[in-house]
């Protein structure tokens, strides 16, 4: 990790309310942006945010999120997320984050990451996936 790594970092993402995006499960007129699609965009903002400040061979892995998503986001309709590091505890890294549509705010919460080397992170899986029996 690079001493840039410190509590106060933001980033912002704009992202667009495609259909894939958006939840189908009470038909084409109440799509919306679905919460599993928006915890996947808020953690790779938050990816993307530590990226910067991390050295070659690291990257991150999502550890927990806590999230409030408070309005809908039409398909079609841009959303706002921001995101700021809160705490750097040696490899756990905490965030706070919020988000908004055109209109209103639609989410706010925590996530936390973790700093991984990806050499011994794919040597630890292929121990698993050997012991799993699947290699």
């Amino acid at each position: 990790m690079k001493a840039t790594l410190q509590p106060g970092i933001s980033a912002t993402a704009t992202i667009v309310i495609d259909r894939d995006r958006t939840i189908d499960f009470m038909g084409e007129r109440a799509r919306v942006y679905g919460t599993p699609m928006l915890v996947r965009d808020i953690e790779t903002t938050c990816r993307n945010l530590l990226l910067e400040h991390l050295d070659p061979g690291e990257d991150s892995v999502g550890t927990r999120v806590d999230i409030e998503h408070i309005a809908a986001t039409l398909m079609g309709m841009k959303a706002s997320l921001s995101v700021r590091v809160t705490e750097v505890g040696g490899r756990a890294i905490k965030f706070e984050f919020s988000g908004n549509d055109n209109l209103e705010p639609i989410c706010r919460g925590q996530h936390q990451r973790f700093v991984v080397d990806i050499k011994k992170t794919e040597e630890r899986l292929a121990a698993k996936s050997l012991k799993a029996g699947l290699i």
